[in-house]
C-alpha cells in the first residue's frame, strides 16, 4: 500500500530576479513524498513548481489538489493520465516522485548516452541513470542574465563570459530598448557569433505593432533567437512574425495550457516557429514534454529544454532527462544557483557546463 504526503517550501533568491513581469524575491515549491508500507525508509520525492501569474495551475485550489492526489496515491495512474491536465506542475511532481521510487520507468531514447533505466536506484534521486549521473559527461547550458539596470546586466554578462559560458541568454523588455541594443552591441564588439552565442527572451513584452521592427534591429547583432517576443495567445500575429522576422523565434509561454495532442499539432501548424522551449513543470512533465519534442521533430522545428525556477530537486530530474535526449544545443538548466536556501544536490556548474557529482549525498529529505 502506497502512502503519500506533501510539504510547501519557499525558496529565497540571493538577489531579486528581474523579469518583464516584475522582480522575484521568493519562489514557492511543493514537494510530494511517496513510500510503500512495506519499506517506508525508501521515499520518492517530486517537486511541484509553479510560477505566479504564468502557470495555468496558479489557482486557489492548488494545495487542495495536491492533498487529493496524496490521499488517493494508489490511484496514481488516473492522475498521470487525465486527472491532472489542469495542474501540469502537480502532474510533473507526481511523475517525478513515482519515477524516483521506481514505480514507473523512464523512456530510453534512440542514440542516447548510456541511459541504463532507473531500476535499483529507488529513492536516490537517480531517475535517468547515464554517463551524466555517473559523473562522466556534462550538459552545455546557457548563462542567464537577469533584467536590471544597464550596469547590472553588463556585469552579469562579464561574469558569465569570464566563467566559461559560450552561450548567453538575456532577459529583455525591462529597460529602455535602445539601452538593451547597446548592451548587446557591446558583447558583439568583443565577441563574434562563433565565440559567444546570444539568445534573448522578451517574455512577451513587445507590443504587436512594434515587434517586427524590434526584431529587425535585434537581428543586426547576429543573435541565435528570441523567445516569446509578443504575449502568448496571439497565434495569427505570432505566425506572421515567425514568417517575416529575420531573427529566429522560439515559443515559450505559448505552449502553456495546450494539453491535448490535437491542439499541440494545431499550434505548431499555424505558427510554424523556428524553435520551441520545453519546460516540464509548465507543460505537464516528461511524457507531455516528449509529445512536444516528437511533434517538433516531425515539423522540422528545433527545441531545447529550460528549467522553470525549480529547486535542485526538480532541476536534478530535468537535467538527467535532458541528457538522455542527446540535444547538443546549450540548454537552460542553470537556475539552481539563484537561491540562498536551495536543497543540496550533486549538481554543479563549471565552464558553462552542468555536471553531476555522484559521490555527493543524493538523499535530500
Amino acid at each position: 500500500m502506497l502512502r503519500s504526503n506533501w510539504k510547501k517550501y519557499t525558496l529565497k533568491f540571493k538577489r531579486p530576479a528581474g523579469t518583464s513581469r516584475g522582480k522575484l524575491t521568493t519562489k514557492d515549491s511543493w514537494f510530494i513524498f511517496i513510500y510503500d508500507d512495506s519499506d517506508p525508509q525508501i521515499v520518492g520525492i517530486g517537486e511541484c513548481s509553479l510560477l505566479k501569474d504564468l502557470s495555468i495551475d496558479d489557482r486557489e485550489d492548488y494545495e487542495e489538489k495536491i492533498e487529493e492526489v496524496c490521499e488517493n496515491i494508489n490511484n496514481y495512474s488516473f492522475y498521470l493520465d487525465t486527472g491532472l491536465l489542469e495542474f501540469p506542475s502537480i502532474r510533473f511532481g507526481l511523475e517525478m516522485a513515482l519515477m524516483d521510487l521506481g514505480l514507473i520507468g523512464n523512456r530510453v531514447y534512440k542514440g542516447n548516452k548510456g541511459n541504463k533505466g532507473n531500476k535499483g536506484n529507488r529513492g536516490e534521486r537517480i531517475l535517468f541513470p547515464s554517463d551524466f549521473t555517473d559523473g562522466k559527461d556534462s550538459i552545455e547550458i546557457n548563462g542567464l542574465v537577469w533584467m536590471g539596470s544597464f550596469d547590472f546586466m553588463r556585469q552579469q554578462i562579464i561574469d558569465k563570459i569570464e566563467s566559461g559560458f559560450k552561450c548567453i541568454k538575456l532577459k529583455i523588455g525591462a529597460i529602455d530598448f535602445t539601452e538593451e541594443l547597446s548592451l548587446i552591441k557591446s558583447i558583439r564588439n568583443k565577441f563574434s557569433a562563433k565565440d559567444i552565442e546570444i539568445r534573448v527572451d522578451a517574455n512577451g513584452a513587445f507590443p504587436v505593432d512594434e515587434a517586427l521592427e524590434k526584431l529587425k534591429l535585434l537581428s543586426e547583432f547576429n543573435l541565435h533567437s528570441i523567445e516569446q517576443p509578443i504575449r502568448h495567445g496571439q497565434w495569427e500575429q505570432m505566425a506572421e512574425l515567425c514568417e517575416k522576422s529575420p531573427l529566429h523565434i522560439a515559443l515559450d509561454e505559448e505552449l502553456i495550457g495546450i494539453v491535448n495532442i490535437k491542439e499541440k499539432k494545431k499550434l505548431l501548424k499555424i505558427i510554424r516557429p523556428q524553435y520551441i522551449i520545453i519546460k516540464p513543470s509548465l507543460v505537464g512533465g516528461f511524457k507531455a514534454s516528449e509529445e512536444w519534442i516528437d511533434m517538433a521533430k516531425k515539423n522540422n522545428i528545433g527545441w531545447w529544454v529550460t528549467s522553470a525556477l525549480e529547486s535542485n530537486i526538480g532541476l536534478n530530474a530535468i537535467a538527467q532527462w535532458t541528457y538522455t535526449l542527446g540535444n547538443k544545443m546549450p540548454q537552460g538548466l542553470g537556475t539552481g544557483q539563484l537561491y540562498s536556501n536551495n536543497i543540496d544536490s550533486g549538481l554543479y556548474i563549471e565552464n558553462g557546463k552542468l555536471l553531476y557529482n555522484p559521490d555527493k549525498n543524493r538523499n535530500q529529505k
